[in-house]
């Protein structure tokens, strides 16, 4: 895919890519230049509210629950 930049600096997110990431009107964009790469990520209105339910399935409280119980473990030490 490839878009314009217009003489004021400005270019249109391709219909895919806005469908694909959920982008809409109004939604925030990070651009980051590591000197190589730029990459564009978007910025949701709501972070943590775009992040609930990005972890199910990886039983993280049973993880966090065996870590406690090393710590444990290890502070008897």
């Amino acid at each position: 895919m490839q878009t314009i930049i217009s003489r004021r600096g400005q270019t249109v997110v391709p219909s895919a890519i806005r469908q694909k990431y959920k982008i809409k009107d109004g939604d925030r964009l990070v651009w980051i230049d590591d000197g190589q790469i730029i990459r564009v990520i978007p910025v949701p209105a709501n972070p943590i509210t775009a992040l609930r339910g990005s972890a199910k399935g990886q039983n993280l409280t049973k993880k966090l629950l065996e870590e406690r119980n090393k710590d444990r473990i290890n502070e008897r030490l």
